[in-house]
């Protein structure tokens, strides 16, 4: 039985409504399925939602949920953390749950926030502009930023914990075992720890062929079997075609790794179940 509550609609910048969502979702027997759009920004963006149909979206999934009975919905969204401007508690009162993520580390000089996710050569002029080339401090930036958005706003589930490593590519920037870096992921599970939020074991740049693994890494999540964090897994979906893309072979590599529950938001909260390649268990 499956699970994923990492949606992006056509309310945001995924290409399938939330019907065409819970008819996928059906076929596949998942039994819950959260909608998790991207959260408006107080600013001009071209992949979130605008903040004119925050409405629409509550209402219909409200809709939604009167006229579906083979699985449960659930109403989040993905909530952005820029300091001063927007982070997760923002939206918490309208929702069932919240994903909390950094996209933006700091701004250009004219303004416009500097994305660490979009284009390597968007990317790379950031980090030229902002940081100098520095991109040690460029990612001890990030992880400051999440480690404050826990802190300050603690969402439900932190979203795609170590994505600005898809930037990485074939280590131009560093290695994951560099002192370094490791103390920024050690505080940055301290604090998660200390917050009491769910991390997400997110597929999407194995299956986009940006990464060769989950965000976030197996040495991280090993990490996170020792802190007893709790897990989730997502797939952070922009087409039905990836509802549960990867899902088995991770939920193989977890349970090797010696985790033994996923938490899932079932029965309007969230909870732990066994699993196995095939899903969760004991329903």
């Amino acid at each position: 039985m499956w699970f994923n509550f990492h949606t992006h609609s056509t309310y945001c910048d995924g290409k399938s409504n939330l019907q065409q969502l819970i008819a996928e979702a059906e076929k596949l027997n998942l039994i819950s399925l959260g909608f998790s759009s991207h959260a408006p920004l107080p600013f001009e963006s071209k992949w979130c939602m605008k903040k004119e149909i925050l409405g629409s979206y509550l209402n219909e999934i409200r809709h939604l949920k009167k006229n579906t009975t083979q699985l449960q919905l659930y109403a989040g969204l993905e909530v952005d953390y820029i300091p001063y401007f927007i982070n997760p508690k923002d939206f918490s009162s309208q929702l069932d749950y919240t994903i909390g993520s950094v996209h933006f580390v700091e701004k250009f000089s004219d303004g416009r926030g500097w994305e660490i996710d979009g284009t390597h050569s968007f990317f790379l002029e950031g980090l030229e502009q902002i940081f100098k080339k520095n991109f040690r401090k460029a990612c001890e930036r990030y992880f400051e930023l999440t480690r404050e958005m826990v802190k300050t706003s603690a969402p439900d589930v932190v979203g795609h914990l170590d994505k600005i490593k898809m930037q990485n590519i074939a280590n131009i920037f560093f290695h994951e075992t560099d002192s370094w870096y490791v103390d920024q992921l050690d505080l940055t599970l301290a604090a998660i720890k200390k917050a009491g939020s769910i991390v997400e074991v997110n597929t999407r740049g194995v299956y986009q062929k940006k990464t060769s693994t989950t965000y976030p890494s197996p040495w991280i999540l090993e990490k996170i079997i020792k802190k007893k964090i709790p897990v989730t897994v997502s797939s952070d979906a922009h087409h039905t075609s990836d509802l549960i893309n990867h899902f088995s072979k991770t939920l193989t590599g977890l349970k090797q790794m010696g985790f033994n529950e996923l938490f899932v938001l079932y029965d309007q909260k969230w909870q732990p179940f066994a699993f196995d390649e095939n899903g969760i268990k004991d329903i």
